[in-house]
């Protein structure tokens, strides 16, 4: 089993260089003011030409419109959207059409209850996340160090890929790998020294902890000239046609 590691809310251009040397798949940059990880769109655009080449580049926003949506694809020129907030299916269709990006919908976990939406996110997005559920009075949906059972998702069965996130760190991550079968983890405050303050050792020490369990993804990051290409050398872009009109 091949693993994508994400390394999410990366927001300095020492952290990021460490991420990309480290062998981060993706990198995640978060646009959502109330999050300490917030990324200006003049900063963005100088952390995303850092990355271009070097990793997948993933914006991640919560229940933005589509002007905030086209300034952010504008600054950053993601590779995928990750949608955090309360987007409908609908919304991701939309989304996805408009923009002619891939599709990561964060779903809150707690019981195997919060899996009902599954089969219709499932049918537009192009991966899932799977993240802990937030504290009812929280200010934002996720990167608050808290890991869910991991136990509500075994022997799941999805036809995309999915990844875990939510808690994890160096130390839980194997044990995540080994419950859900996941292909590919998302880590924010678990290389952190303090919120948003990226460590550069916690990230290696991440990286190598995920990797002792599963090697990593092949991911080539050249534009792809047909679907078939785009897929094989984009993982997260299972599933995706040039059109973009995954139904």
């Amino acid at each position: 089993m091949s693993l994508l590691v994400k390394i999410c809310g990366l927001s300095t251009r020492a952290t990021l260089d460490a991420a990309l040397a480290a062998g981060a798949d993706m990198t995640g940059f978060v646009f959502f003011p109330p999050s300490p990880r917030h990324l200006s769109l003049e900063k963005a655009l100088e952390l995303g030409k850092q990355a271009k080449g070097r990793a997948g580049k993933v914006a991640l926003v919560v229940d933005a419109d589509d002007a905030t949506l086209e300034n952010i694809v504008d600054a950053l020129q993601p590779d995928m959207l990750q949608l955090h907030g309360k987007e409908t299916v609908a919304r991701l269709r939309d989304i996805r059409q408009k923009f002619g990006l891939p599709v990561m919908k964060a779903l809150a976990i707690e019981t195997k209850a919060d899996l009902a939406p599954l089969p219709g996110y499932a049918a537009v997005a192009d991966r899932i996340l799977f993240d802990a559920r937030a504290p009812k009075h929280a200010t934002r949906p996720g990167g608050l160090g808290a890991p869910f059972d991991w136990h509500v998702l075994e022997n799941l069965d999805l036809d995309i890929p999915f990844m875990v996130s939510g808690g994890l760190r160096a130390g839980n991550v194997a044990e995540a790998l080994r419950v859900t079968r996941a292909g590919g983890v998302d880590v924010s405050s678990g290389v952190e020294s303090a919120p948003g303050v990226k460590d550069p050792d916690m990230i290696r020490a991440f990286i190598r902890a995920a990797r002792a369990v599963a090697p990593a993804s092949t991911l080539d990051l050249s534009r792809a000239s047909t679907a078939v290409s785009a897929q094989e050398s984009k993982p997260w872009m299972a599933g995706t046609s040039p059109a973009m009109t995954k139904d």
